[in-house]
């Protein structure tokens, strides 16, 4: 289990294989995290559920792949 509260801006994502999604933008309410534009491959703001997370501390860590993530993730408007 983890606090929501752990979660800060910046801090790298990585996915249940240890490969790098993404970085914390910020959490957008209490259900995602939103993840920052300048390191994603199409320069879009994408959206992860905190469902998703495995545990936090200095990275936030999935509970699925970095592939898996990416297939699943969603654009944020």
């Amino acid at each position: 289990m983890f606090n929501q509260g752990d979660i800060k801006e910046h801090m790298e994502v990585l996915g249940s294989d240890g490969q790098h999604l993404g970085t914390v933008d910020h959490v957008e309410g209490s259900k995602h995290i939103k993840l920052t534009r300048t390191d994603s491959p199409d320069g879009k703001h994408h959206l992860i559920p905190v469902d998703w997370i495995d545990h936090v501390d200095q990275h936030v860590h999935l509970n699925k792949s970095t592939k898996d993530a990416k297939a699943q993730w969603k654009i944020a408007a």
